[in-house]
């Protein structure tokens, strides 16, 4: 692959992947640790991989509650429909009502891209692009940049002729996919010849160096990408999904992927800050159909009302912060929780999904959709609960009533689904009913949560309690560029990329993965 000289743009050094040298010429200067090691002196041991690997995992998924708070919550968690916002400052401007501020806008690129793309640099270099410690390095890359594509879309990765340069996001998937491809092909052989093989467990703060784990995740993260293009590429999504699903991916609740981070992001701003809050459209749905994961999800309310967990409405207009805090549930998450990243259900549900297309995915649609719901119950505790839950064909959303003196109002049901699988319902049903409860199954991972209501039109949700500044939509369809792209010395690449996404760098632009839903 071709060295890259990368353009000294606001983000140094950052548009790079695999294959690249010279584009890592001066990453001694970010994020080294203490700042005063030397690239020599790192290389003498194995502190120096390790230290950017454990960078890595704390980018890909960030848990720092600042970080957090900006790439995460405001943006999946609200857009998603798990949480809302109940802090004044964050009513007036924000992305649920469509009218971010720049500020907001900047902080994923600035935060998050260019830093991780330094430390993955780093790795690149120390281990001359080879071993597992590079493959974990390209599995932590995709899982960072694959979030990042499905929220603006076309993305710098450093694979065009001018490094700057954005890719489309049909290009992005591809390039995702073969640089997972890469490092399984690493990783294989070597736990086909020691199952058990740890490397680095210190440094692993997901898995703890098991590298047969990882192996699982990468497979895992190629079906979760091979669902999402199957709208707009069935062919080539069901050979990704059947070759992810035959190599292995989880299945079983020990192999769920979670970071340890102390304290937890949700934690810091749910509990310990109390800016967001449950919202409408999951309890709602939860409510309804008598869920029993909802008290694992949030706390009672501190003010009494006509049940024990309520959401607010996404965008409404709060004005008052602590009594918003005692209207509305906070997240039952504590400071030590781990921040998951995948799960066995999501992926089960994933496989009910390809089996609806014919495709082997080990199952009926029906037995994974059943087994998919087992999975997330046992996940959150209520492990036997499950089998009324599963055979229940008459409750559906429920009314939703605001708290007493609360602020985005009443509404009526948007959905008539039931949970109990039904073979002879239509496939738009059967996808219905899917979709609902894997968006159930995936919280609080917000960002996928938003992903399934872009791609299907499913779960069906509330609109906003406030205006949409002029956009006809219940979400956005992506987030704007970080606005310096405009104004800054990569100008003409940012009007390349805007062109990808039909004109617009705005929050109707369509994913290329999307299907009808979300119009």
């Amino acid at each position: 692959m071709k060295k890259i000289n990368i353009v000294r743009s606001w983000l140094i050094g950052s548009f790079v992947l695999f294959g690249i040298t010279s584009c890592t010429a001066g990453f001694e200067d970010a994020n080294r640790p203490g700042h005063e090691t030397s690239l020599e002196e790192l290389g003498r041991d194995d502190y120096a991989v390790s230290s950017f690997i454990t960078e890595l995992q704390n980018f890909a998924f960030p848990e720092q509650e600042n970080t957090y708070q900006n790439t995460e919550d405001l943006i999946g968690n609200y857009l998603g429909r798990y949480m809302t916002y109940v802090k004044p400052d964050f009513s007036v401007k924000n992305y649920t009502c469509f009218n971010a501020s720049d500020d907001w806008k900047i902080v994923p690129w600035r935060d998050v891209f260019a830093k991780a793309t330094s430390s993955f640099n780093a790795v690149a270099v120390l281990t001359q692009e080879e071993g597992p410690m590079y493959a974990l390095a390209l599995i932590l890359r995709a899982q960072l940049m694959l979030r990042f594509t499905d929220t603006y879309g076309p993305l710098p990765i450093g694979v065009e002729e001018d490094a700057n340069a954005y890719s489309s996001q049909e290009k992005v998937y591809s390039h995702l996919i073969e640089t997972l491809d890469k490092a399984i092909s690493i990783i294989t052989p070597l736990v086909e010849t020691n199952p058990g093989l740890v490397l680095k467990a210190d440094a692993d703060k997901v898995y703890g160096g098991k590298m047969n784990q990882w192996c699982k995740f990468a497979n895992s993260l190629k079906l979760r990408m091979a669902i999402r293009m199957r709208f707009v590429n069935q062919d080539e999504a069901q050979r990704i999904a059947v070759e992810a699903y035959k190599a292995g991916v989880i299945e079983q609740n020990e192999d769920n992927c979670a970071i340890t981070y102390i304290p937890n992001g949700q934690y810091k701003t749910s509990v310990d800050w109390g800016d967001s809050r449950a919202c409408a459209d999951l309890e709602s749905y939860m409510n309804g159909f008598g869920d029993p994961r909802i008290y694992q999800y949030f706390k009672n309310t501190e003010e009494y009302g006509r049940r024990s967990v309520v959401g607010c409405r996404a965008g409404a207009n709060v004005t008052n912060k602590d009594l918003a805090m005692k209207k509305y549930s906070a997240a039952n998450i504590e400071e030590d929780s781990r921040g998951m990243w995948m799960t066995a259900a999501e992926m089960t549900f994933c496989r009910a999904e390809g089996a609806m297309l014919g495709w082997d995915m080990g199952g009926t649609p029906g037995a994974l959709y059943n087994q998919a719901v087992r999975l997330s119950f046992e996940q959150w505790g209520v492990a036997g609960q499950e089998y009324y839950y599963l055979e229940n064909s008459e409750n559906t959303q429920e009314y939703y009533y605001d708290a007493a003196d609360g602020y985005g109002g009443n509404h009526a049901p948007v959905s008539t689904i039931t949970v109990k699988w039904d073979d002879n319902d239509s496939p738009e049903r059967k996808m219905e009913r899917l979709i609902v409860q894997k968006w159930i199954a995936l919280f609080p991972d917000g960002q996928e949560g938003w992903n399934e209501i872009r791609r299907t039109g499913y779960p069906c949700v509330f609109p906003v309690a406030q205006s949409t500044n002029g956009y006809d939509l219940d979400v956005p369809n992506r987030i704007p560029f970080d606005p310096r792209e405009m104004n800054g010395n990569n100008q003409e690449n940012y009007r390349k990329a805007v062109e990808m996404l039909g004109g617009k760098d705005d929050y109707a632009a369509r994913m290329w993965w999307q299907n009808g839903g979300n119009k």
